[in-house]
């Protein structure tokens, strides 16, 4: 299980325009942090690059386990879920098939998939095709999918921007449980975290 996370001296670019430069921070069990900066400053490319999808121009992106470090692709393989700020699921196939083939990649039973298409209240929604689901309701899916593989990195990009007031407060529950239970959280944001969270500022001051 990862118990850390160590991001030393990264520098991100797109194109020719270099994002960020020298970028270090730690995260730990139980902790979160949520990143912050101008519309382009590279908070999703960060997010990227600690998810192994996009190879910085500099840099280390470390991950630690109980007894020390650990392989950086065998952690994310089983450690890791990016909350995207396009969910990407598919729009034409049943939100049921989607929650359960993205939940089942990354290690859920399918007795997890039901409790948590329970627990945000999904389970009437099932049978019905992505592209006909509110940008709030693909959101609680996408939510869904991580509260059922309990991975113990969570990367989320604006994992609020789409829910309403009563959803937001589900989520910073969630949130909760998952780092009182060691996990860790890593999100960009432009609305703060609901929960306990420090700011790391990513590029140039907006």
């Amino acid at each position: 299980m990862i118990a850390a996370l160590t991001v030393f001296d990264l520098s991100v670019s797109r194109g020719e325009r270099r994002l960020f430069d020298g970028l270090s921070f730690a995260l730990r069990a139980g902790e979160a942090a949520q990143l912050t900066g101008a519309n382009g400053a590279g908070k999703t490319s960060l997010l990227r690059a600690v998810a192994g999808l996009l190879r910085p121009d500099g840099g280390e992106v470390r991950f630690e386990g109980a007894g020390g470090p650990l392989d950086a692709g065998t952690a994310r393989a089983a450690g890791v879920q990016l909350l995207a700020h396009q969910e990407g699921f598919r729009p034409g196939r049943t939100a049921r098939a989607e929650l359960t083939f993205q939940a089942r990649w990354f290690g859920a039973s399918a007795e997890a998939v039901a409790a948590a298409a329970k627990r945000l209240d999904l389970t009437p929604l099932l049978d019905l095709e992505v592209r006909v689901l509110s940008a709030g309701q693909k959101r609680r899916l996408a939510l869904a999918s991580l509260v059922a593989a309990e991975r113990p990195m969570w990367l989320l990009d604006e994992p609020l921007a789409p829910l309403d007031a009563r959803r937001r407060a589900q989520a910073a529950e969630i949130m909760a449980e998952h780092l009182n239970r060691g996990g860790m959280i890593l999100a960009a944001v432009h609305d703060p975290l609901p929960v306990a969270a420090r700011e790391i500022v990513v590029g140039a001051p907006a």
